[in-house]
């Protein structure tokens, strides 16, 4: 019998092997195809929608990435990933739980694109109800909630400054088998210094659009912070290849990343060094 510690295991991994289709998709579109990357996220689900078995790809991505984002969530909310209490613990906490509300939206894109007929069927949902630019519009047409959208813009800047220092520094490392190959290093800190990024326009979009009244039309998401770069020359190259990079990454990472046991209780886990 598998226990809970075994399901979380394997429903983590789900996640980083999803992980590792998206931003190699994502990567290579961007290198690839102008047309498609100028539908930013839509066009990652649009070109992987138009793979041989696409909608079962779509649909194994829904749980891994909806399995991720409630991976960081725990993170941010139990430390599982031991990160501690501190000032410097807390901000990589939440940078955790801002990765955590990337992965969800991306979930849901996944989920509009899987359980459509055809790519311009979810392509039309995603622009016309449901996208990312309709949920900021709720969020700011309640009381505070520009201030909201700024704050979770901070975040995003946070978890940019992480994203580059864990490239830097390898600290990354710590928490992968000893048996993953040797690139991997490399593969890494490509691949975080990308995302740092991207992470980066995210978080100045969130931010523009709480603290500066840019609108919500301006509030970018994965593929749409990367289609942003297009007229960056070098900048968008350099991006693009390190996502690969990052992809290629993550599907290292879905065999051989330490997963953290779940506790005896079955619901918080226990960081395993």
């Amino acid at each position: 019998m598998v226990d809970k510690s075994e399901k979380f295991n394997w429903l983590v991994r789900v996640g980083y092997f999803s992980r590792a289709i998206m931003y190699s998709v994502l990567g290579l579109i961007a290198l690839t195809s102008a047309e498609k990357i100028a539908k930013g996220t839509n066009g990652i689900f649009e070109a992987i929608k138009e793979f041989p078995l696409g909608s079962a790809i779509l649909w194994l991505m829904v749980v891994g990435l909806f399995a991720y984002a409630l991976f960081r969530f725990a993170s941010l909310a139990f430390d599982i990933e031991n990160e501690g209490s501190d000032k410097k613990g807390w901000a990589k906490r939440l940078g955790h739980g801002g990765s955590g509300i990337a992965h969800l939206a991306l979930a849901y894109s996944a989920y509009k694109f899987a359980t459509s007929a055809t790519s311009a069927e979810a392509s039309a949902g995603s622009e016309n109800g449901g996208g990312a630019q309709e949920a900021v519009s709720g969020v700011l047409s309640v009381d505070f909630g520009g201030v909201v959208l700024g704050i979770l813009g901070i975040i995003f800047f946070v978890t940019a400054a992480f994203q580059a220092k864990k490239g830097v520094s390898g600290e990354f490392m710590h928490r992968i088998s000893g048996r993953a190959p040797e690139a991997t290093r490399w593969l890494g800190a490509a691949g975080y210094l990308a995302r740092a990024v991207v992470y980066a326009v995210i978080g100045w979009s969130l931010f523009k659009a709480g603290f500066m009244s840019a609108g919500a039309q301006q509030v970018k998401t994965l593929g749409d912070a990367v289609a942003s770069l297009a007229g960056e020359g070098a900048v968008f190259t350099l991006t693009a290849i390190g996502l690969i990079m990052f992809g290629l990454f993550s599907l290292v990472l879905a065999r051989y990343r330490i997963i953290p046991d779940l506790g005896a209780q079955g619901r918080v886990p226990k960081f395993r060094a």
